[in-house]
């Protein structure tokens, strides 16, 4: 197995079956399933701090980049989307997409256009999967823009991918001002995301 949560699927003998759609529609219903590399990985909701870290994070976004109040707008930002990317199925905290790469809302059970921004909020369950699964795949598929936030250290990391590969363009920590592409037009403190 891959780790806690990672479900090894097999087919014939000695050779490992990659995990499709149906695995995912077919795990419990308390459980976040995700795809990474042909295997599936479960995890369970979000814990309370990971919970509001994210949470409030799309709060601080929401208003004036989706629904442009106080900002610009011209943003859809969605918290926990599936979002299909090749033969990867990956659920991320929060994701954007810019409206004018994707004008009108979709009314279907995934997303499959590649999101302009996501964010993982790490946890002691996610962290791996996040940093060594789903980060490459960002990457591999052009998402322009990764946030890290860390609830136990109280920190955010962002990235920009340059060249296929991720470059840290800030960090902050405990209550930092936050004032980072590609939300740039704003700034709210670090510490509105803490209990």
């Amino acid at each position: 197995m891959n780790g806690a949560g990672a479900v090894a699927r097999r087919g014939k003998p000695g050779a490992p079956r990659r995990a499709t759609y149906r695995d995912v529609l077919d795990s419990p219903a308390h459980r976040v399933a995700e795809i990474v590399d042909g295997t599936l990985h479960t995890q369970p909701r979000p814990a309370a701090p990971h919970a509001l870290a994210s949470s409030r994070l799309g709060g601080e976004l929401t208003g004036p980049f989706d629904r442009g109040r106080g900002g610009q707008g011209g943003w859809w930002i969605i918290d926990e989307p599936e979002v299909h990317l090749g033969e990867d199925i990956l659920v991320p905290d929060l994701a954007g997409w810019r409206r004018e790469r994707m004008p009108d809302y979709p009314d279907t059970a995934y997303f499959t256009l590649v999101p302009d921004w996501v964010c993982e909020v790490l946890s002691a369950s996610t962290r791996k999967l996040d940093l060594h699964g789903k980060r490459p795949v960002y990457a591999r598929e052009g998402v322009g823009h990764l946030w890290l936030v860390d609830p136990a250290d109280r920190t955010l990391e962002a990235f920009e991918l340059r060249e296929r590969q991720w470059v840290l363009i800030a960090a902050a920590k405990d209550a930092d001002p936050v004032r980072i592409r590609p939300f740039d037009a704003v700034t709210f403190s670090l510490g509105d995301l803490w209990p």
